[in-house]
């Protein structure tokens, strides 16, 4: 790993821990991403984070993930999160799961292995962090019981 790899692995730690720490498995190979997703049964929900190290991430998205994931009576089966711009491989894999332009910050739904609900960056920069939690929350009352 060069400096630089190095030097920005530890600027985003903390802002993959923001995840973790509220049990999103963190997916950081192509590998991880493929068993994760043939792991979701047919009845079952996922709850993916493409996660970045931007202004949007930290401010609008992380939290509201993490907010209504851990507060919303209705939950999906599984948590997880890729790391643009950090954990290359996972993050191209899991774009091709999710079949939509790449985004990120971005979240997506799956119901099994299809996707229910996608939010890209242009559905969080410049909103109210409530107005996403409330489509999160949405996606999960519609998607998740």
């Amino acid at each position: 790993m060069n400096p630089y790899e190095a030097y920005m692995k530890e600027i985003a730690q903390p802002m993959r821990d923001e995840l973790t720490n509220q049990e999103f498995q963190d997916l950081t190979t192509g590998e991880s991403v493929d068993r994760f997703m043939e792991n979701i049964g047919d009845d079952e929900t996922a709850f993916v984070v493409v996660n970045s190290v931007c202004g949007c991430a930290a401010g609008l998205a992380r939290p509201a993930a993490v907010t209504v994931a851990d507060q919303n009576p209705i939950k999906p089966s599984k948590k997880a999160t890729v790391f643009a711009g950090q954990d290359k491989e996972a993050t191209e894999k899991m774009r091709e799961y999710i079949g939509q332009v790449p985004s990120s910050p971005s979240m997506a739904l799956f119901k099994g292995k299809n996707l229910m609900h996608f939010i890209p960056r242009e559905h969080i920069e410049g909103r109210e962090i409530e107005d996403i939690m409330m489509d999160i929350k949405e996606s999960f009352d519609q998607n998740c019981s």
